[in-house]
Parts: structure tokens; C-alpha cells; sequence
């Protein structure tokens, strides 16, 4: 049995992926989709499914912070082929590295509004007079601005 694939417009597929009909005009210009985008009657872009699925794929890299051009790196590479499934491993397991040292950074960040969150409730708790003497953690000089550095001194 021939299989049916559905053809979608430009306005369809942006409705479905939360992308601009920009933007995904931009994609195609960057060579980030799989397949060619092909042509309707009339020179109008026709996409299917797989192409909404592929796109989902870039929306969730690019949210991750993977760079357009490591983007297109990796779509080239899936338009090869199976014989480059290393490649493509490996560029995801630099972003993987990438990714986790990010989240790393914003646990870190979280603890601290967390930290801060909690000396304000606390402030608020004991009265108007207290929450004018907050002036944030005692830090020594040398840390006060050294970033992804945890602070013991912030519990004071």
C-alpha cells in the first residue's frame, strides 16, 4: 500500500512548530532542513510531516543553545547519511558537555535566588525594620565577584 503524505503550507507548518513564516523561510536559506523544501504549483513551498518533525528537532537544539552553525553542521551531516553517525555523535556529545555545564551554572544561580528568596521571607517575617539592614551575604573581597564559585559565607 502507497502511503499518503500529507502536504502542508508555509502557514501550516509555522501554526504547528510556533515558527515564523520568517524564520523558516530563514532555515531553508540556511540549509537547516533535512529534505529540500519542495515546490507546489505555482513556486509555493510544500512541506510534510517529516519536515515539521525535523523542524521540531532544530526548535529543541537552538532552545539548548546549540550555535546555527553547529546547526547546520549537523543537518549536513544527517543529509549523508548513516556512514557519518559518528560525526553526528560526537558533535552531540560536545553539546551534551556544553549543555550540562550550562544547567551546572543556572542550579548554581537557582540556589543563590533560592538563598535570597529565603532571607527576604524571613526579613519580612521579623518586621520593616530588618528588611532596611539587609545588605546581602558578607563575602571577602576576592570572591564577592568570582562567578560559578559557591560561597559558604552566603548562609551568614
Amino acid at each position: 500500500m502507497v502511503e499518503v503524505s500529507e502536504s502542508l503550507s508555509i502557514g501550516q507548518v509555522a501554526e504547528r512548530t510556533g515558527l515564523s513564516v520568517h524564520a523558516l523561510r530563514f532555515y531553508e536559506q540556511e540549509g537547516l532542513f533535512v529534505n529540500a523544501v519542495r515546490r507546489g504549483p505555482g513556486g509555493r513551498r510544500v512541506y510534510r510531516q517529516d519536515d515539521v518533525d525535523w523542524l521540531h528537532v532544530c526548535i529543541i537544539l537552538r532552545a539548548s543553545g546549540m550555535p546555527l552553525a553547529v546547526l547546520r553542521r549537523y543537518a549536513g551531516l544527517v543529509r549523508a547519511g548513516a556512514a557519518t553517525a559518528e560525526e553526528r555523535l560526537s558533535l552531540m556529545r560536545e553539546h551534551e558537555e556544553r549543555v550540562t555545564a550550562e544547567i551546572g551554572r543556572l542550579t548554581e544561580s537557582l540556589d543563590l535566588i533560592s538563598f535570597k528568596v529565603g532571607v527576604y521571607e524571613d526579613l519580612i517575617d521579623q518586621g520593616d525594620a530588618a528588611v532596611q539592614q539587609c545588605h546581602g551575604p558578607s563575602l571577602p573581597p576576592d570572591q564577592a565577584r568570582t562567578p560559578g564559585v559557591r560561597h559558604e559565607a552566603m548562609a551568614e
